[in-house]
């Protein structure tokens, strides 16, 4: 297995933020995997294309950086069913699946990273997430050294989230998933921008759409180092929703459930007058607020701190705490984003 010692992470994360680790390990088969190193007393993380991930330090713990390629197609009569490895690109399959006459995953068209981080984050888009269409996830247990197959509901999904980031945090590795395709489709064209489509309109249509919009408002990490959208959208009660509602009449909103609505986390950053806010080298996106950008080779402390200053502004205008969608990891592991200042916010008010 192919192993580096105090390794760069410069171009292995999309905020192209400098930290270096003792030890990256590259594993692409299972005996790979059962011959990493016990992991037990060292803080380690599992890389995918780093897309969704925030070094803070100049150090970063153990990296693990799966290798496992390919895509496998079946016919099971009334569906497709697509097994792909951890290590494919997320769009190349959406595009593979299309250019497969398999639909489904055209709404999740340029979401970067790999296929292995849209189970742990439940990744979605335009109303679409990959718990929609996963059949099972293919994950090696660390501690066992085997590898099991778990079922949809066996990975616990919720929005932006799963027993991956939960009970088997850390516990093993993605190395595949399994999807499954009915062959009868329909366009989901509900979400905003995509309801100026025809309701005729083919899969092929619905992705350029997606792209088009995704390329309007989000930058090339290759051009402006970021990570997408960072943070997720808050759901609110009714009794929040509406009490917001009566200022602001115009406030994006999504129903959830009886009692839950999604709100717009970027709305409510542009509307505390935040979009193109800029600190020293790092600052908000001009044309979307959700998006955080390194201008010019900036720390992941900064943009930490940049975070902080979002959270802070959101809370004290409108009373909603929006909590990251990215991944932030210290040379001690990932920690959970430090929302130190809201909880003392909340204290004081």
């Amino acid at each position: 297995m192919k192993c580096l010692h105090n390794e760069s992470l410069l171009k292995h994360n999309s905020f192209n933020i400098e930290t270096t680790c003792a030890d990256i390990y590259y594993p692409e088969s299972i005996c790979d995997l059962e011959s990493l190193p016990s992991l037990d007393n060292t803080p380690f993380y599992i890389l995918g294309e780093g897309s969704n991930t925030l070094f803070t330090d100049e150090k970063s713990p153990t990296i693990i950086k799966p290798n496992f390629k390919g895509l496998k197609v079946s016919d099971k009569g009334d569906c497709y069913c697509v097994h792909v490895g951890a290590s494919e690109n997320w769009h190349d399959l959406v595009s593979f699946c299309i250019k497969q006459n398999i639909f489904g995953l055209e709404n999740l068209a340029l979401i970067p990273g790999s296929v292995g981080a849209a189970p742990v984050q439940n990744i979605g888009a335009y109303g679409v997430d990959f718990s929609d269409y996963c059949y099972e996830v293919e994950w090696f247990n660390l501690k066992t050294r085997k590898v099991e197959l778990l079922s949809k509901n066996e990975c616990e999904f919720g929005y932006r989230d799963s027993i991956f980031k939960g009970a088997l945090y850390n516990k093993g590795i993605i190395i595949g998933a399994t999807l499954h395709f009915p062959k009868k489709w329909q366009a989901n064209l509900a979400y905003s921008g995509l309801d100026s489509l025809p309701s005729d309109s083919i899969a092929a249509d619905v992705m350029a759409k997606v792209i088009e919009l995704r390329m309007s408002k989000l930058p090339d990490p290759r051009l402006l180092p970021n990570a997408g959208s960072f943070f997720k959208n808050p759901v609110v009660d009714g009794i929040k929703f509406k009490q917001l509602q009566s200022q602001y009449p115009n406030m994006p909103s999504y129903k959830q459930s009886e009692d839950e609505i999604k709100l717009a986390a970027g709305w409510l950053i542009d509307q505390a007058g935040l979009k193109g806010y800029r600190i020293g080298k790092v600052g908000i996106h001009d044309k979307q607020a959700l998006v955080l950008v390194n201008y010019n080779s900036g720390s992941g402390q900064e943009i930490v701190s940049l975070a902080q200053l979002i959270q802070e502004r959101v809370l004290t205008d409108f009373g909603v705490i929006i909590e990251p969608e990215v991944r932030t990891v210290t040379e001690k592991g990932e920690v959970k984003f430090s929302n130190l200042s809201i909880v003392q916010m909340q204290e004081t008010s």
